[in-house]
């Protein structure tokens, strides 16, 4: 397996998100946490050539949120780069307030097209 192909993060102390990916071959295994990363959902999508649409199954382990962070990545990375992806999602913030989850959200979904911008233009 290759070393991290990607490194990149988003925001400060309770809302900084990370994002680290590898190659597996031609697929992809992304890795989305912070500083209490976890094993919180993994989603895997795959891109139907033939009809263009994206298929994405997601486990949550019990007691985790992070479906919503995982299934969103991994459908999107799916769809613009074509390829098989595995996204591993876990975020935690001990006593997280509505407007830190909201801009974990925002930091999340940037990390993940800044991603996808660096895979599409190669």
């Amino acid at each position: 397996m290759e070393e991290v192909s990607c490194y990149l993060e988003k925001g400060e102390e309770r809302t900084r998100v990370c994002l680290s990916a590898r190659h597996i071959g031609e697929d992809l295994a992304v890795y989305i946490y912070n500083e209490n990363a976890h094993l919180g959902a993994v989603a895997v999508s795959q891109f139907d050539h033939l009809t263009g649409r994206v298929s994405t199954s997601v486990i949550t382990l019990l007691g985790h949120k992070d479906d919503a962070v995982a299934q969103q990545a991994a459908y999107l990375i799916a769809k613009h780069t074509r390829r098989p992806v595995c996204v591993i999602a876990g975020i935690h913030v001990d006593n997280i307030t509505q407007d830190e989850i909201a801009e974990i959200l925002r930091n999340a979904n940037s990390v993940v097209e800044e991603f996808i911008s660096s895979q599409t233009s190669n």
